[in-house]
């Protein structure tokens, strides 16, 4: 099976929409040609010179990062700088370059969400829902026996039937008989002008966001073998909305922020945690944001969070912290968002159908941020 990087950049923005992310991002491809074939895909956090370096020796056709590698335009691209050069050794081999950055971190099944999981939070919700993933529609369209496969192809391929990231086409269909009578100047697909016509129809059933209800339409028409389609948009009154920056959930027990911290600690692999709050506090309601999230404080104290989760807090927002009442617990950017890799490398083997030999992580890759411990010794 033949792999195109547009392919690939379709099953991840399948996942993480590019409307999903923030006016200030910069995702989708950097670097590459959509029509490129691509047999192999290396996965970082970082398009950092030494990942590029690693997906040259390794023979990559495709790089994906979450952190993009240009957010403002470029002028000029030169090796006297490390973005120049990583545009150059890129284009150089032949390696295109996918970021799924803010998307990925707001998307179902993203950063965020496999981070509260990580967590052991339960009823996880967005702290701030994106409104282009709150409006679902279920789509029930009639179609003609024979011709029930090739619509629901074509329908799912432009982006019915996925389930928030989980799972993609996903259908439902029962036969019946439906019945017509096509009229003066029509030009029907079966039956006859002016005679009421019983053909056996399949009902096709699906779901699909309101983003990609104009594609699915456009591929509908298209696909369908009926002068006139019949079909049915009901919209879907969800009981979460569960795409949106941060999370906050529960834990199964209340625990200490002490305890938590251990969790934390062991969980991410760290050796050791930056927090601010009393170490004795009864932790059970938990807001994140993996990364750099310090701008949630006050969303995570309006919510009702004991404690937040996140990478890269500085002192005043200490400070905040502490006259909030909010207790807040600095995990690491690189910690806090490293353990979407795994998930994504699976999702690409799926439903690309690509086994681990064509997509992988490089496993060394590390974070840019040490810990000096007193008494450590190189030697």
């Amino acid at each position: 099976m033949s792999i195109r990087c547009r392919d690939i950049v379709k099953a991840i923005e399948d996942w993480a929409c590019p409307s999903l992310a923030e006016e200030w991002d910069n995702v989708g491809l950097h670097v590459g040609n959509p029509e490129q074939e691509v047999k192999r895909i290396m996965l970082a956090l970082t398009p950092s010179e030494q990942a590029i370096a690693a997906a040259v020796e390794q023979k990559a056709d495709m790089l994906v990062t979450h952190h993009p590698l240009l957010f403002k335009p470029v002028q000029a691209v030169k090796t006297s700088t490390a973005v120049g050069r990583s545009i150059y050794q890129l284009i150089q081999n032949n390696i295109a370059l996918y970021c799924a950055h803010t998307s990925l971190d707001a998307a179902t099944g993203g950063v965020n969400d496999v981070l509260a999981k990580a967590l052991g939070l339960k009823h996880i919700q967005p702290m701030v829902v994106c409104a282009e993933q709150s409006i679902w529609y279920k789509l029930v369209v009639y179609v003609p026996v024979g011709f029930e496969e090739q619509v629901r192809q074509a329908i799912c391929e432009a982006g019915a039937g996925q389930t928030e990231g989980h799972y993609d086409g996903t259908t439902f269909r029962g036969e019946g008989i439906g019945t017509f009578r096509p009229l003066s100047g029509a030009a029907p697909f079966c039956g006859k002008q002016g005679e009421l016509s019983q053909v056996r129809e399949f009902r096709l059933e699906t779901v699909v966001s309101a983003a990609k209800w104009p594609d699915v339409l456009k591929a509908l028409l298209a696909a369908h073998p009926y002068e006139e389609v019949a079909y049915d948009l009901f919209k879907l009154e969800m009981p979460t909305q569960s795409a949106g920056l941060g999370r906050i959930g529960t834990l199964a027990q209340s625990q200490t922020l002490t305890q938590f911290m251990a969790q934390i600690a062991q969980t991410l692999a760290q050796e050791s945690l930056t927090f601010c709050g009393d170490s004795s506090k009864q932790i059970q309601t938990v807001a994140l944001c993996g990364g750099s999230g310090s701008g949630f404080l006050q969303e995570a104290k309006k919510l009702g969070a004991d404690v937040y989760v996140t990478g890269d807090m500085k002192y005043h927002d200490g400070q905040l912290a502490e006259e909030l009442g909010l207790a807040v617990i600095d995990a690491g950017h690189f910690a806090t968002e490293r353990l979407i890799l795994p998930v994504m490398a699976d999702y690409l083997q799926r439903r690309l159908a690509l086994t681990p030999e064509q997509v992988w992580i490089w496993q060394e890759e590390q974070d840019f941020l040490h810990h000096y411990q007193q008494g450590q010794s190189n030697q």
